[in-house]
């Protein structure tokens, strides 16, 4: 232990007398380390924390699904959810859960909250337990059960104030009286961590929609029986999901059970993007290290003699590495800590960056079990960037060093250098060429023609309350009236409203039938069916490719009809034109009327910019009312400028009209590619610094070498080299290594890029024009690297140089 400390005490000041030296290195570290902390605290929170809940590796969540079509993961309908409880081998208990959102009214402005529809076991299941009061019951959970909820601590806390003697109370929920029976714990975030209220779904049980079995709308989450494996359960649900299909077939064709473990299920397809993040920062960690390891090389040339002199006193030769790993450790726990610093505000940009549906991410930060992997990052990268300078430093031939005065062993020494050069030259090309490729992905999923105008649209959601509106007619009138009183309003050229918005996702689906051509069982494609008011394609933009829109003549009590996209149209009928006139419907019920086609327009990005166009269809708003709609209000102005007086009128035509969601489509637009945007700018940021990085190692190599050759770059200036001579040869040896460091990297390139093709949009992993141009990049700097170095070559005076000791 003395000589340990002894150790310490004489690295600490032979870093301090070398403070150029120990100030580079240790924020050269301090980046590769933080950046690796920080996308580590992501990944643990996300991928690698168990769940809050006991045993969390047997929980498991299904679904149904039609196999041929893997765009649409299908929920689960509440028929196969009781023949799944009641049937299964495989679990302990099977819970139901669907989300939802209500209306609350109260003593403020009413608001939408966050609702889940959940059976009466669905904490059991989870193992959790109520802070306050207690769960459900089954009596409340079937149809005429006690209408009651279970709030979420945050809830309890935001809207009620934490009152204490709040267990009994109610609260109203689209209209409707629920008392407070428990208020879950604040670390209870599953599975979404915006849950505010739960509610018992066997209420509904009665409903129509809730025995129709090709409705689907919840999700089943079970607990494996303790002797059975993932495995077994999928082949049991397999066999059960058969079974049902045998039994019900011509209720909900086609469909089969699909399991994954809950884990999975919040993780989703973020995995791949989080280990393409951590491989960027760890690759920057690596250049790090080996610029580093370059610096260590060179300062431990002008320290030959000084190890010559301890080696002749006695020192071995382990002795003399464990001295210099003990100023590389050093060196390393110092870019740790400021690493660490650096990590802690990075989690808080990221988190800021991070969309609120990102899983877990109230938990993301910097715990012991992260400070635990930067320390362990810290000591590895200690060992990495010192064994090899300490390992030639202490392999110096005694009398050599001594006789030469410390210069003799330099030649071994620049080829372990060049050696790092050209793994920095070829780790930076690798990180450049990822970033670079998820640039071009990003840039071409921004400039996708979404299908419509999203310029100068503002988007509203607004939604009727159900005590003043109870029929059909009175919510047919208020919409009807509505754009009318709106398009008055000074800016605004065209209103309309849908149910679902573009971009947004979370559409409703049926099975598409056509009367022409009927599909055997099983096989009915999904498709999509959208309720709109008038002008709506014009209020968005999208181009009516053949036919009509709607007008007065599809009101309620007209011929059903419908307008379908042209994916719909190509598929099934070649062109636009074809199509019309044909008759669908979209639902496999038998009350589902035909719907005769009078339109075909343009496709429209409805899940994503990333995502296919689906097959769609659009009925009038007439037909099916609905109470909340998506408000679209085009203008010849800035769209938040008309807010204020949209408002008002909106407030007059309905004063207690719930408005919510409020933001123009180009905003909709952004916040859909945020996480695509997100691993653009980082993988950008690394790359960067990466690049940096090895343009200062290939500087510092070449200044050391021409420092090194000074006395036969003299040499040969006094015997008629020119100094264009001088220039070629030290650029020369610079690009030299770059060009190998490139090759080495673009072979690499060709199979890692490979792992991130799942993150590309509309871009090949091995894209050449992206190889070609990144490698164009890091040889042009590379080339400005080398210039300054050379030019001070090409300055060397011969008769100073000659006298070069």
């Amino acid at each position: 232990m003395e000589i340990l400390f002894k150790d310490i005490r004489y690295s600490l000041r032979s870093l301090l007398q070398n403070r150029s030296f120990t100030i580079a290195a240790i924020i050269t570290l301090a980046l590769g380390i933080g950046a690796n902390t920080a996308i580590f605290s992501v990944i643990n929170a996300v991928m690698l924390r168990p769940l809050p809940y006991a045993e969390p590796e047997r929980l498991v969540v299904l679904g149904e699904s039609i196999p041929d079509e893997k765009t649409i993961d299908y929920e689960i309908s509440y028929p196969n959810l009781l023949e799944l409880q009641s049937q299964n081998q495989s679990f302990e208990q099977v819970a139901a859960f669907g989300f939802n959102e209500s209306v609350l009214k109260g003593k403020d402005e009413p608001a939408t909250v966050s609702t889940m529809l959940v059976s009466a076991n669905f904490f059991s299941v989870l193992a959790a337990t109520v802070e306050q009061g207690r769960s459900f019951i089954e009596s409340e959970d079937r149809p005429g059960g006690e209408a009651v909820v279970v709030i979420s601590h945050h809830f309890w806390q935001q809207r009620f104030g934490g009152d204490p003697d709040f267990i009994g109370k109610t609260i109203n929920l689209d209209d409707e009286l629920y008392t407070v029976i428990g208020i879950m714990p604040a670390d209870f975030k599953l599975p979404d961590e915006r849950i505010e209220v739960w509610m018992a779904v066997g209420r509904l049980a009665d409903e129509p929609f809730m025995k129709n079995r090709a409705v689907h709308f919840l999700s089943a989450i079970a607990r494996l029986k303790p002797d059975i494996t993932l495995e077994q359960a999928r082949a049991d649900i397999e066999t059960l999901a058969t079974r049902i299909q045998q039994q019900y077939a011509s209720e909900d064709p086609g469909h089969g059970l699909r399991l994954t473990t809950l884990q999975a299920r919040i993780v989703g397809d973020l995995r791949t993007a989080l280990l393409v993040l951590f491989a960027a920062v760890a690759f920057l960690l690596l250049i790090a290290c080996t610029n580093v390891a370059n610096l260590q090389l060179t300062r431990a040339l002008g320290r030959q003699k000084e190890l010559a002199i301890r080696a002749a006193l006695g020192a071995s030769r382990l002795r003399i590495v464990r001295q210099l790993l003990t100023e590389s450790l050093i060196l390393a726990l110092c870019g740790g800590a400021f690493g660490v610093l650096l990590a802690l505000w990075g989690v808080d940009v990221l988190v800021y960056q991070l969309p609120e549906s990102f899983p877990r991410v109230k938990e993301i930060g910097v715990d012991r079990f992260v400070l635990g992997f930067a320390l362990l990052v810290s000591v590895l990268s200690g060992v990495l960037f010192g064994l090899l300078p300490a390992v030639k430093a202490a392999g110096a031939k005694l009398n050599e060093t001594l006789k030469d005065g410390g210069k003799a062993l330099s030649s071994g020494r620049s080829r372990a250098r060049n050696v790092l050069i050209i793994t920095e030259v070829a780790l930076s090309l690798i990180l450049l060429i990822g970033a670079g490729l998820m640039m071009k992905s990003f840039w071409r999923l921004t400039n996708v023609n979404p299908g419509f105008q999203a310029d100068h649209l503002l988007t509203l959601n607004i939604s009727l309350p159900r005590t003043k509106y109870q029929s059909r007619e009175q919510v047919i009138n208020f919409y009807k009236q509505l754009p009318e009183r709106l398009e008055a309003v000074p800016g605004v050229q065209a209103v309309s409203a849908v149910n679902a918005l573009p971009i947004s996702g979370g559409d409703s689906h049926g099975e598409l039938a056509i009367e022409a051509r009927p599909f055997n069982p099983g096989e009915a494609p999904a498709a999509s069916f959208r309720r709109i008011l008038p002008n709506y394609f014009r209020a968005m933009g999208i181009v009516l490719l053949s036919g009509r829109e709607f007008d007065k003549r599809d009101e309620s009590g007209a011929p059903d009809v419908t307008i379908i996209n042209e994916t719909m149209a190509r598929r099934y009928w070649q062109t636009p034109e074809a199509a019309i006139g044909q008759r669908i419907k979209v639902g496999p019920a038998e009350n589902e009327p035909w719907l005769t086609i009078i339109g075909v327009v343009g496709d429209v990005k409805h899940e994503g910019l990333n995502a296919e166009p689906d097959l769609a269809t659009f009925e009038p708003h007439s037909k099916r009312p609905r109470m909340t709609m998506n408000l679209l209000v085009r203008t010849h102005v800035e769209p938040t400028s008309v807010l204020p007086s949209v408002r008002r009128e909106l407030k007059t035509a309905e004063s207690e009209l719930l408005i919510e969601k409020v933001s123009t489509m180009t905003e909709r637009i952004d916040k859909s590619v945020a996480p695509e945007r997100l691993n653009a700018i980082l993988l950008g940021i690394f790359a960067a610094v990466g690049l940096f990085a090895a343009s200062i190692g290939i500087y510092g190599m070449l200044a050391f070498s021409v420092t090194q050759r000074t006395r036969e770059i003299g040499i040969r200036l006094a015997l008629g080299a020119k100094r264009a001579d001088i220039l070629k040869m030290v650029i020369g040896q610079g690009l030299r290594l770059v060009v190998v460091g490139i090759a080495l990297g673009l072979l690499a390139s060709l199979w890692l890029m490979r792992l991130m093709e799942k993150l590309l949009f509309e871009v090949r992993p091995t894209d050449l024009s992206t190889f070609a141009v990144i490698s164009l990049i890091l040889t042009g700097v590379a080339l400005v690297a080398c210039l300054v170095p050379a030019r001070r070559a090409t300055k060397v005076d011969p008769m100073i140089a000659l006298r070069y000791e």
